[in-house]
């Protein structure tokens, strides 16, 4: 049986009414940046290494180590936190969705079937009715089918922008989760370079020691040379011997530290300490960027952190909840219907004795009492403001980072420069004096000297070499870039699914 005419009029009635609502709560807007946090960063104008340019979406690739590219594209597919963060965005679409949903009709389809029994006492009114019950007036129960079928639905008229600041809200959030995955991102190609370039930097500083020890042996083994001849001294003999070992002894710390940073990079990536890359293990040379550096401005930088954008997507959607908390000083109107179909017989069903439906408002309103809702609105405006106040300190600890670590790579290079030239003239000084010596025109003890001396410089220009290149990437993070283009997520480390059968065939963002 087609509904009724007063039915069809009230249906055609919701687009109506739905279009009628407004949104309570403050509509949102984006905070002002003051000018001055868009400038050129103040130690980026003395610096000959940098340059004002943008900053490339894939960093790393300025060091043009094949190595270092492989490993942050493994990062990027199979890290557990970029996977992770991947996961929050996911479950954050899907909350999206379900506000979206607010906007449509709920509806339930059912259908069932009884067997009922109906005890004739039951369909006594009582005594004095004239109703005879018991055996003696007929059958004591009557048995029967029931067939039925129903369709109910309902929706929430948004008159006041409950509905519609949910979604707005919701929006924000997956937008904030999607900064948070380019964050993740940012922080793990961080953490790729540095520890490659630790594990590199702790190989080189691990050979320079093996090169001190080989020249205080040959030293060694020409005092004991001096010694047989009668030219020398014991004593000669065992500082040269405490010279050898010292260089001996650092070689296994610095050998457990290049390890330490290989283990870091299989986690890293996604993979056991059993799977050690092996390209990375035979790295001996820190990596280094030979060609000027670009970074941008603050308008660029802040454009491009995304904790940046995160903090603005969270504002966003915590000024929306405030709206959320307002509707409910007001009214909420759900418009029910139903429709059923119920019979004895299920050659019955669709006959118009069969046909019921009920349609008709429902409206709640917890006034007068509204105590509980104003504590609401209130617990939101604090949360925004919070918010908010974490917005504009996300912006300055970005300028912050930029500024410090633009000023520690200068203080970097400009020692490791120094170091260099003090390295060199210790090689000179070392050169002469075991000329000096081996003529006879010096004694043991410069020799001694200078060669501590250059043991010395090599091991702090090494481990300068290293700093350099942690300067480097610590600014590349602060820069906020890598994050632009990245490889696709493969959301389990190699052999994972096998491993968890439960997890194939889910969906994925």
């Amino acid at each position: 049986m087609m509904p009724s005419r007063r039915l069809r009029a009230a249906l055609a009635l919701l687009p109506a009414v739905a279009l009628a609502g407004c949104a309570v709560g403050p509509n949102y807007h984006v905070p002002t940046v003051l000018p001055e946090a868009k400038q050129p960063f103040a130690e980026g104008q003395a610096s000959t290494m940098l340059s004002g340019q943008p900053l490339p979406d894939k960093w790393w690739e300025m060091y043009d180590d094949p190595a270092l590219d492989r490993l942050i594209a493994d990062a990027f597919a199979y890290n557990t936190d970029i996977r992770q963060a991947a996961a929050n965005l996911h479950r954050a679409r899907a909350v999206l969705s379900e506000q979206k949903a607010g906007r449509l009709p709920s509806t339930t389809t059912s259908a069932g079937y009884t067997r009922e029994r109906v005890g004739t006492d039951s369909l006594s009114s009582g005594a004095g009715t004239g109703v005879v019950s018991g055996a003696a007036a007929g059958p004591s129960h009557y048995d029967f089918n029931y067939y039925q079928a129903g369709f109910d639905a309902s929706y929430e008229v948004d008159l006041f922008g409950r509905v519609s600041r949910s979604i707005e809200a919701a929006r924000a959030d997956t937008e904030a989760a999607k900064a948070a995955l380019d964050g993740a991102r940012i922080s793990i190609a961080a953490q790729v370079a540095q520890s490659y370039a630790d594990a590199c930097g702790y190989a080189a500083q691990a050979d320079v020691a093996r090169q001190t020890a080989k020249l205080e042996g040959d030293t060694r083994d020409l005092t004991q040379r001096l010694l047989d001849a009668g030219r020398g001294t014991r004593r000669d003999v065992d500082q040269a011997a405490v010279l050898v070992e010292q260089a001996n002894a650092q070689v296994p710390q610095l050998e457990g530290e290049r390890r330490a940073q290989l283990y870091a990079l299989a986690a890293l990536t996604g993979r056991t300490p059993a799977e050690v890359d092996g390209t990375a293990a035979q790295c001996r040379t820190v990596p280094k960027v030979r060609t000027t550096i670009p970074i941008g401005d603050g308008a660029a930088l802040l454009a491009r952190r995304p904790d940046v954008r995160q903090a603005e997507r969270t504002l966003a959607g915590d000024t929306a909840r405030i709206g959320i908390a307002t509707a409910a000083l007001f009214p909420s109107v759900t418009l029910a219907g139903s429709a059923t179909l119920g019979a004895p017989k299920i050659g019955n069903i669709g006959k118009s004795a069969s046909f019921s439906y009920s349609l008709g408002p429902l409206i709640s309103w917890s006034f007068p009492n509204i105590a509980v809702a104003e504590a609401q609105i209130h617990q939101a405006r604090g949360t925004a403001e919070g918010s908010l106040a974490a917005f504009q300190g996300t912006i300055l600890t970005a300028l912050k980072e930029s500024e410090q670590a633009l000023a520690r790579y200068a203080a970097a290079l400009d020692q490791n420069a120094a170091l260099s030239r003090a390295e060199a003239a210790a090689a000179d000084a070392e050169k002469l004096s075991r000329i000096r010596f081996d003529t006879g025109r010096d004694n043991f003890l410069n020799l001694l000297v200078s060669q501590q001396n250059l043991a010395s410089a090599r091991e702090a220009l090494a481990q300068s070499d290293t700093t350099v290149a942690d300067a480097q990437v610590s600014l590349f993070k602060a820069l906020g870039g890598g994050w632009e283009n990245a490889s696709p997520i493969a959301y389990a480390s190699p052999g994972a699914q096998a491993r968890n059968p439960s997890l194939q065939g889910v969906s994925k963002p």
